[in-house]
């Protein structure tokens, strides 16, 4: 005999191997969105401007920036990849799952090495195998993980910031900018990277690795749920998360935005959970929110967003080609000599345009480039 499964356990699917076919418009939808919001905050770190150093209208942009965007779109962002990750291990099995992360290491390292330092795939890849140990776990469990983990690592973060602030240190704020100078060419810069690249990477994973890790259990618990499979039975669900998300969120918001127009060390340190904390917070708002307009199929507009989510890797290897073509020393080298306004305008206009060219590429061809040679390297067909 066997042991009955727990009452929030997902019924096991049997593996059926190769790609995904059918698809829902809420995550696509989701992930298009994410992707515009990530590169309107990653502006910042393309053109090379200091968030606490932003005046008149340069400020006003940022402010709303911080507010509706720093922190809630990459946690978006972070949330879907988890629930992909987990539902492709549970339909796929352990085999494809490997193989995919490990062409997605790939991807993101060249990405990293060859084109922009900030590249999350890499970064995602390998705290990706982590999900592994989490394969049988049921709603409830992966909830709690992503609780413990996530609750750990804010409070770790806040507790090091007003550590640095009873300390009254008179150290400046750091930026985490690259360090780019004026007529660097191109392989220099490639060289600078290489050199630092495992370092990177490696200290990422462990100083991030349990906050995404409790985003990705939180998607991963999204996907067992049905969640943005079948919005239409988590009304409830959504309705508390707009709800409550929100409240919480939008003032956090403010509150970074706030600790974004201080340059001393501890309001660095301070923003870092304020950031994540409330993104979090806004990001389950937001797909709450768009949870409910896809429940009364009244999307409208926003369905424009899903062309963009399902070539979002192409767009976001893309979206960095252009920007440090425009800002890097390189190229357009404009970097440093640009504020908020004109740099979040320029990733908006760039975002936007993405989604008609996205649009008529999937008509064309079906999928994108880059999601294309993903599938082919996972599957072998």
């Amino acid at each position: 005999m066997t042991a009955p499964l727990p009452p929030d356990a997902a019924p096991p699917v049997p593996i059926v191997h190769g790609p995904v076919r059918e698809r829902a418009p809420l995550p696509d939808v989701l992930r298009g969105l994410a992707l515009l919001g990530i590169l309107l905050v990653n502006a910042q770190d393309f053109a090379g401007f200091r968030e606490w150093t932003q005046t008149g209208l340069d400020r006003a942009v940022q402010v709303l920036t911080d507010v509706f965007a720093n922190g809630r779109f990459i946690s978006i962002f972070a949330m879907l990849f988890g629930w992909g990750a987990a539902g492709l291990l549970q339909k796929q099995g352990s085999g494809i799952f490997l193989r995919r992360h490990l062409v997605l290491l790939a991807v993101g390292s060249l990405h990293s090495l060859l084109v922009w330092h900030g590249d999350i795939i890499s970064l995602y890849a390998v705290l990706a195998f982590a999900l592994l140990m989490t394969a049988r776990l049921t709603v409830r469990g992966l909830l709690t993980l992503s609780a413990v983990l996530g609750a750990w690592w804010l409070g770790l973060g806040l507790l090091e910031g007003f550590a640095a602030l009873a300390q009254g240190l008179e150290a400046g704020r750091f930026s985490g900018l690259p360090s780019l100078l004026a007529g660097q060419s191109y392989p220099e810069v490639v060289s600078g990277r290489a050199a630092e690249f495992l370092g990177v990477l490696l200290g990422g994973a462990l100083y991030n690795g349990a906050w995404l890790l409790a985003l990705f259990c939180l998607g991963a618990a999204a996907g067992r749920a049905g969640v943005l499979l079948r919005p239409h039975e988590h009304p409830r669900l959504l309705r508390g998360l707009s709800l409550w998300g929100l409240l919480i969120g939008l003032p956090l918001g403010v509150v970074l935005a706030w600790l974004n127009t201080r340059g001393d060390y501890a309001s660095g340190l301070l923003a870092i959970p304020v950031r994540m904390g409330g993104g979090l917070a806004s990001a389950l708002g937001y797909v709450g929110l768009i949870g409910l307009l896809t429940v009364r199929d009244r999307l409208g507009p926003l369905r424009v967003f899903a062309a963009g989510g399902r070539v979002a890797m192409s767009n976001y290897i893309s979206q960095s080609l252009i920007m440090t073509a425009v800002f890097y020393p390189y190229a357009g080298a404009q970097f440093g000599q640009w504020g908020a306004a004109l740099s979040v305008g320029l990733a908006l206009v760039l975002g936007l345009i993405q989604l008609p060219i996205s649009a008529w590429w999937l008509r064309r061809f079906g999928t994108g480039p880059l999601e294309w040679l993903v599938r082919r390297a996972v599957y072998w067909k």
